[in-house]
């Protein structure tokens, strides 16, 4: 691997860029490409014929699954029409994981039943030697009486109090709908989104590639949680955003020593096998079955972390003023 692109935005085409890069050398590659549906791009017209726009994607999917290492995981993000068919070039030489649908309605589109989900294909370059953390999300509450709104019955004493594993229906992570949290980007992806798929799939220093990084969402989320990254896009203007952005990141979104992802100040994804060491962390009940109506909190007084100068920095980004 050529270490002056590692931590790099490059401006080219993805695919003759990725043909660059050393066979089994990145840990995982995620792709939002596209969706060929005539969407407004700064500087590429996303309307390729049908069997053009097909024979595309099978030579980028083609190189992402050689770049990634045999531990490493392979993520394509789109809607399913055309997730069809780069499921069946996927099978062609790499295995296959979950279908992960993320349920983020849009609007009817008359004569068919309303879109409400779009996919994201997991796949593994090598099943035996696949890198995999099972991870877990808060309890779903009544946003009024914040009780649980799921009823466990008789088993509540067994409740986690985080919340429980995640399985391949996303139903807590929306779309980015106001303008005022959009980047001009026609298919900005939610940062936790990303950061979920990190933590799932590698560790701290893996190195993460998108080949359309757009406005930076997966390389933020890679960077935020200490991983490495390779970034590529075709756009000068994208590539200028990205890069102005992550320069206004750093890795830290963690407690204590434990990377986790937040979202508006809320611990929204973790890693199962760090509970025992973020539990300290948090006001849990003593009675296990207390969860079913009281929510966890995180202890503000212990919303910090040692930085390597031994300066005390904020967990993450929220204000002095609330600790």
């Amino acid at each position: 691997m050529n270490k002056k692109i590692i931590n790099q935005i490059i401006q080219g085409d993805s695919l003759e860029v990725m043909k660059e890069i050393p066979d089994n050398s990145v840990d995982i590659t995620f792709a939002d490409p596209p969706f060929n549906l005539k969407k407004r791009y700064n500087d590429y017209k996303d309307n390729k014929e049908f069997n053009e726009y097909l024979n595309w994607c099978k030579k980028w999917i083609y190189e992402m699954v050689r770049i990634t290492k045999p531990t490493g995981s392979i993520f394509v993000h789109n809607i399913p029409k055309w997730l069809t068919y780069y499921s069946n070039f996927l099978n062609e030489i790499a295995y296959f994981k979950h279908w992960i649908a993320w349920d983020a309605p849009t609007a009817p589109m008359g004569k068919s039943l309303q879109p409400s989900h779009y996919g994201i294909l997991y796949y593994a370059k090598d099943l035996k030697k696949n890198k995999f953390y099972e991870i877990r999300y808060p309890h779903k509450r009544c946003r009024k009486c914040n009780y649980l709104l799921k009823d466990y019955g008789g088993k509540k004493a067994n409740l986690h109090p985080f919340g429980p594993l995640i399985s391949d229906v996303w139903t807590d992570i929306h779309r980015i709908k106001h303008n005022k949290y959009r980047d001009e980007h026609p298919c900005q992806l939610p940062i936790h989104l990303l950061e979920r798929i990190i933590l799932m799939s590698t560790d701290e220093n893996d190195i993460v590639l998108d080949p359309f990084v757009g406005t930076g969402t997966t390389v933020i989320a890679a960077k935020r949680l200490g991983r490495k990254y390779i970034g590529i896009d075709i756009d000068e203007k994208y590539v200028k955003i990205t890069k102005n952005k992550l320069s206004k990141e750093a890795p830290n979104s963690k407690i204590g020593d434990v990377w986790v992802s937040f979202y508006l100040d809320e611990v929204v994804t973790i890693r199962d096998r760090d509970w025992e060491k973020l539990a300290p962390y948090f006001s849990i009940p003593e009675n296990i079955k207390e969860v079913d109506f009281k929510k966890i909190k995180l202890n503000k007084h212990k919303k910090l972390f040692k930085h390597e100068k031994n300066e005390v920095l904020p967990l993450f980004n929220i204000k002095l003023a609330d600790l």
